[in-house]
């Protein structure tokens, strides 16, 4: 018996060996297929950035109630056309700091929308109609080109746009294009208290998004992207409402080679039209801006709000670094 009793001992030992064996090879079998099942990041085309830019500035100055800012409007809303699932034109009227009532014109375009699971992309498409901070006083009331405050972010934009139409994420997108988002006081008349006179477009959309009860996971607004060897610092409030989503996309340009874009340092609050957007619809919103503590204005790019703000500043390394983070968040989330 006791033979018997080892021989079917060992022989319940060998088919659970074998067993082991087959479970072991299908799970590595199983892991490996997950492996090959590598997520498809799109290679993003910096030219066709460019090129998105050139167009808007082709128009001129798009300052709203100008003929060149209504005819960037149709442009806009044609491009999203092509590449969006559903686009929606909101028009509103919103005061600004001197007074007077003024019309904007969000532009949204929205990919996937039974999608649950979301991303809000955002920029403005208007430019500024104060050179404010040229060095030039007699150009202080002109209005600036808006090549990089305004049309770099629109530019990344529309050509992610083309790609989450040529190749799907597996997460629902929706493209925001704020409107009298840089009508705010000029800096030579020192108001004190006007903080809400910016980003008219985004406290508007914000409280009236385009589908009620509209929420996404998370959102990224592109500003001032397009200057070469932009610095993008961790801004004071995007860390503050969305610290999650900021080291994600930080680590992810490090990751990418695009460290010196992205650098691991932190920054100051802007009130830019993210704020809204996290403090009215609590969405976690982050704010890829160029922040230069060492330019002539001490807070932004040195071509900000003047004359020189134009397309020869425009670089298409710097648009291919913030395209390719996008590219590679979006796809992997």
């Amino acid at each position: 018996m006791k033979i018997k009793l080892l021989f079917i001992l060992g022989l319940i030992a060998t088919f659970s060996l074998a067993s082991c064996g087959h479970i072991g090879r299908t799970a590595q079998s199983n892991n490996n297929k997950k492996k090959k099942e590598a997520v498809y990041i799109p290679n993003f085309n910096q030219d066709s950035a460019y090129a998105y830019i050139a167009a808007q500035v082709s128009f001129g100055s798009r300052v709203p109630g100008t003929p060149a800012h209504a005819a960037c409007g149709k442009w806009i809303i044609h491009k999203l056309r092509e590449f969006a699932d559903t686009v929606y034109v909101q028009k509103f009227k919103a005061r600004t700091y001197d007074g007077v009532l003024r019309s904007g014109e969000n532009i949204i375009g929205s990919f996937f929308p039974k999608r649950q699971k979301r991303i809000l992309l955002m920029a403005h498409w208007d430019s500024r109609p104060f050179a404010d901070h040229d060095p030039n006083k007699a150009n202080w009331n002109k209005p600036i080109m808006a090549a990089n405050d305004g049309a770099s972010g629109v530019g990344v934009l529309l050509e992610l746009a083309r790609e989450f139409h040529l190749h799907h994420p597996k997460v629902g997108i929706d493209i925001v294009f704020f409107d009298l988002e840089d009508w705010g006081p000029p800096a030579y008349l020192h108001l004190q208290g006007k903080e809400n006179s910016w980003a008219l477009g985004a406290q508007y959309w914000a409280k009236h998004p385009q589908v009620p009860g509209y929420s996404a996971n998370f959102g990224i607004l592109l500003d001032m992207v397009g200057a070469k060897n932009a610095t993008f610092l961790k801004e004071y409030y995007s860390l503050q409402y969305a610290r999650y989503y900021v080291n994600l996309i930080w680590k992810t340009a490090q990751g990418l080679g695009y460290g010196n874009y992205f650098p691991n340092r932190n920054g100051y609050p802007i009130d830019d039209d993210h704020l809204y957007v996290n403090k009215i619809l609590g969405i976690p919103s982050v704010d890829i801006i160029q922040l230069d503590p060492n330019s002539p204005n001490g807070t932004f790019w040195k071509y900000w709000h003047t004359l020189g703000d134009t397309l020869d500043k425009i670089n298409k390394d710097t648009l291919k670094a913030v395209g390719q983070v996008l590219v590679t968040v979006i796809y992997n989330f």
